[in-house]
């Protein structure tokens, strides 16, 4: 079963492993040459370090992923970035940077693209998006997930 990270009991988390992680990633930025893998790294230690969905520092993350497509320029980055766009300015400056990339046959695109529009209120939009997602999904809990989503606009 898949679990947004809105979602997710965090209390399940585990704070000691979590803990190591952002000590490592910590070591690893203060030697102040970051590569790829460690802004990621950095990512998700920001994630990692709200104690709830709400009280994330999007933000912080939105920095990073600017960082992260300078120096690792690729559509998923800017994809992913676009996610902290509409988490920092809204559904409508993020969709029209997902609507510039050329990832049609990317079903993150499409689930990214979905949401966006069920949070613009374009239900119509947001279900031919959740299909197309589905049709491109071969995990069955993803595709269960979407197919919630798609069916919650259709009631």
């Amino acid at each position: 079963m898949l679990v947004p990270l809105p979602e997710q009991d965090r209390a399940c988390w585990d704070r000691d492993l979590i803990a190591e992680g952002q000590e490592l990633v910590r070591r690893c930025l203060r030697r102040n040459q970051p590569g790829p893998y460690q802004i990621q790294a950095a990512i998700q230690a920001v994630h990692s370090d709200a104690p709830t969905a709400d009280a994330t520092d999007w933000k912080q993350i939105r920095r990073l992923y600017d960082h992260l497509l300078a120096l690792a320029p690729s559509p998923v980055v800017a994809l992913n970035r676009a996610v902290a766009v509409a988490e920092t300015e809204g559904p409508r400056q993020a969709l029209g940077l997902v609507d510039a990339l050329d990832l049609d046959d990317y079903r993150v695109l499409h689930a990214v693209r979905a949401d966006l529009l069920r949070r613009l209120g374009r239900d119509t939009e947001a279900v031919r998006e959740y299909e197309a997602a589905i049709a491109l999904t071969e995990s069955a809990a993803e595709r269960a997930f979407l197919d919630r989503r798609r069916r919650e606009l259709t009631r």
